[in-house]
């Protein structure tokens, strides 16, 4: 460890991962014109250094290397050291990702280490994690940093050239494509064909290991079965597709990669099957995969989807849900200083912890009666149908589940004993608005009140400490919010209210998402080229100002972007945000007719343009709008809105003026711009149960 006397400029920051780094005896700074003009001043390069607090190879090389008295020695004496949350500055992330890509032709990651001359940080040399010393095929860091401060006294040319190209390589990123071709469905069924071909059809998801939930590429797989009626006859895709979702979800739940005492997904696992994950456990996965189980218990009624869909839902509340109402944004995969220490078991505290009964069911259950999986000890994971091992021991099945709950809950109880892995308590705004979403989703499939309510002190804390005089903000932590807001941020919230609204009216979150719309308009679409940039018109000023269209470990901001405009515009009416839409999928059509699996996001917004989907607009008493909603509820498709907006909402904005409240209750049904006459709400469920697919 650092000794105790050692600080630096991350003294003052908010992020955990810089607090990580305070004590370091390298002479760290924060991102900022003071660190980039020492820089300058002094002509050193500039080593920048990004990671995340949940990241196990973040904290080995912080170990190894930003703790050692030797190896800081040698950083402080020839380079700027400038340390970077990838959570908190998501734009520097995504440029200097791209940059250490051109440059080593391989992919990032985190660390992410790169060394930049001063006068423009442009990176010259770049990598993700060194050890200390020579190991696993890499070079010493202490090495790396000898070689490149010879080369940057010795080498200045060859930088500059190389630094050129690199430029030009990143100008060349970002350049307007063209929009004259014309629109199609063809990408939706193209994405499709993609998936198919990557999925692993004994373990669900898609390629090999490392695997990672992907739940974009399940989401575009409901919505493809969803849409069946609407596609080519003897295109027999959707059931396959229905299939492939359903099997990675199973798997997934029924995998390591699922925490099966305490709820909630891990990031990825190491291997093909699903079993040993990487520990960390983050919001941004827990959100989306929360509305994708509760969508499949939608379809299928299948009671283990609804059982993840709750566990994953009570987590997030107990665990993740600060006493202000904003969610954390992730769990470390180290606790002890080991990474999986809090979560695995050796059979004998097991066999301690349960009676002979319970002991001789969960072992089979879960494995333990096969040889360790992790390190000597035990990773939970569904080893064989309960239901079967029930049949086989003579067990009623009843009895069976309640004895493995019984289980589970007291070795929960006692894992919650241990030395906890870090909580990065940093609330993001996007982040928090993928939860926010996943929770108000499940609570309309499930008709669970508790998580809408969860949604909505998230919603509140947002608006009271991230929206500043017409503002948005990144992050916020402690009380101080900070960090100009970026595309994700706006785009994933409105969605997020939009789907919110859903389950119960509010006019004031409605007017919280119209003016988050004209701020997104205003500060981020490019009017010339079509398509939002990352960062606002007056944000910093960066090696690159990029326009993303691509997912990522997020649905892409742009597409998000475009689909809430397109859900919004017609909810109000409003022709500019179904432009900006329209011109948000031109901007990005050349690589989204090439790449469609690459692009889920936005196939979303151009699955709602060509097929938009069922709108219905209640006017009811307030007395009477739950009730509607829990008739409707079950008959919704996963991509109808729904809205129940009482009698006494006051005044609302443009087209909704006109779905005005009448002397009985009714329901305004429009797909697009085509609308129904005003149904009655037994001609309205009627209508609703005509969709379904067979």
């Amino acid at each position: 460890m650092a000794k105790p006397g050692h600080s630096n400029a991350l003294m003052g920051e908010t992020s955990p991962y810089l607090l990580q780094h305070a004590h370091n005896p390298v002479n760290w700074h924060p991102w900022n014109g003071e660190a980039l003009e020492t820089a300058r001043r002094e002509n050193k390069p500039i080593l920048l250094s990004i990671g995340y607090s949940a990241c196990h190879w973040c904290h080995v090389m912080a170990h190894e290397s930003f703790e050692d008295e030797a190896t800081a020695a040698l950083m402080n004496a020839h380079f700027v050291n400038i340390k970077v949350d990838r959570e908190e500055r998501p734009d520097l992330d995504k440029i200097y990702q791209t940059a250490q890509q051109l440059l080593t032709r391989r992919t990032g990651g985190w660390p992410l280490t790169l060394f930049l001359t001063p006068e423009d940080q442009v990176p010259f040399f770049a990598g993700t994690y060194f050890p200390r010393e020579p190991r696993y095929g890499l070079p010493g860091f202490k090495d790396i940093l000898m070689r490149i401060t010879e080369l940057y006294n010795q080498d200045q040319d060859a930088i500059r050239r190389q630094n050129a190209a690199l430029v030009d390589a990143l100008r060349h990123d970002t350049r307007a494509p063209s929009t004259e071709e014309e629109l199609t469905t063809r990408p939706l069924l193209t994405c499709i064909e993609e998936l198919i071909q990557s999925f692993d059809p004994r373990y669900g998801g898609f390629g090999g290991a490392p695997k990672f939930p992907h739940p974009t590429n399940i989401e575009r797989l409901l919505h493809h079965y969803v849409l069946q009626p609407y596609q080519e006859e003897n295109d027999d895709t959707g059931g396959t597709a229905l299939d492939m979702a359903l099997l990675t979800l199973k798997q997934m739940a029924n995998g390591g990669i699922y925490d099966h005492l305490g709820g909630g997904f891990c990031r990825y696992t190491v291997d093909q099957d699903w079993t040993i994950p990487h520990f960390e456990k983050m919001l941004y996965d827990n959100g989306p995969l929360l509305a994708l189980y509760a969508d499949a218990w939608r379809l299928t009624g299948d009671r283990s989807f609804e059982t993840v869909a709750r566990e994953t839902a009570d987590w997030i509340m107990r665990d993740m849900q600060s006493p202000e109402g904003g969610y954390y944004s992730s769990l470390d995969a180290d606790s002890e200083g080991e990474e999986g220490r809090f979560y695995v078991w050796t059979r004998e505290e097991v066999q301690s912890l349960l009676t002979a009964e319970e002991h001789d069911l969960f072992a089979a259950y879960y494995g333990l009666d096969r040889p360790a999986n992790f390190e000597g000890k035990w990773h939970l994971r569904v080893d064989r149908d309960l239901d079967a091992i029930a049949a086989d021991k003579s067990i009623d099945p009843v009895q069976a589940h309640t004895l493995i709950y019984n289980a589970r809950k007291k070795l929960l109880e006692r894992r919650s004993q241990r030395i906890w892995p870090g909580r990065d308590e940093k609330i993001l705004t996007s982040w928090n608005a993928l939860m926010m979403k996943g929770m108000a989703v499940a609570s309309l499939r499930l008709g669970e009140p508790v998580w809408q309510a969860s949604a909505e002190r998230a919603l509140a804390f947002t608006r009271d400490n991230l929206w500043k005089q017409n503002r948005l903000l990144a992050t916020c932590k402690d009380g101080k919010a900070h960090i100009n807001a970026y595309l994700d941020d706006h785009a994933f919230l409105i969605d997020a209210i939009l789907a919110m609204l859903s389950n119960r009216w509010e006019s004031s979150w409605l007017e919280f998402a119209v003016a988050l719309a004209d701020v997104m308009l205003e500060r981020f679409y490019d009017g010339e080229g079509g398509g939002f940039f990352f960062t606002s018109h007056d944000h910093e000023k960066l090696l690159q100002r990029r326009k993303d269209f691509m997912d990522d470990f997020l649905p892409a901001g742009n597409g998000v972007a475009a689909g809430a405009l397109i859900r919004l515009g017609h909810l109000i009416g409003n022709r500019e945000y179904l432009e900006a839409a329209e011109q948000t999928l031109r901007a990005a059509w050349p690589g989204l007719h090439r790449y469609p699996h690459a692009h889920n996001a936005l196939l979303t917004a151009l699955e709602d343009r060509f097929f938009p989907p069922v709108q219905a607009i209640i006017r009811a008493p307030a007395a009477e709008t739950a009730g509607w909603l829990e008739a409707a509820r079950l008959f919704l498709n996963l991509r109808d809105h729904l809205y129940a907006i009482p009698d006494d909402a006051g005044d609302l904005p443009g087209l909704l003026r006109e779905r005005a409240p009448r002397d009985e209750a009714v329901a305004y049904v429009c797909e697009g711009f085509v609308c129904l006459p005003p149904m009655t709400r037994d001609d309205f469920i009627h209508h609703l149960k005509q969709r379904e697919p067979e």
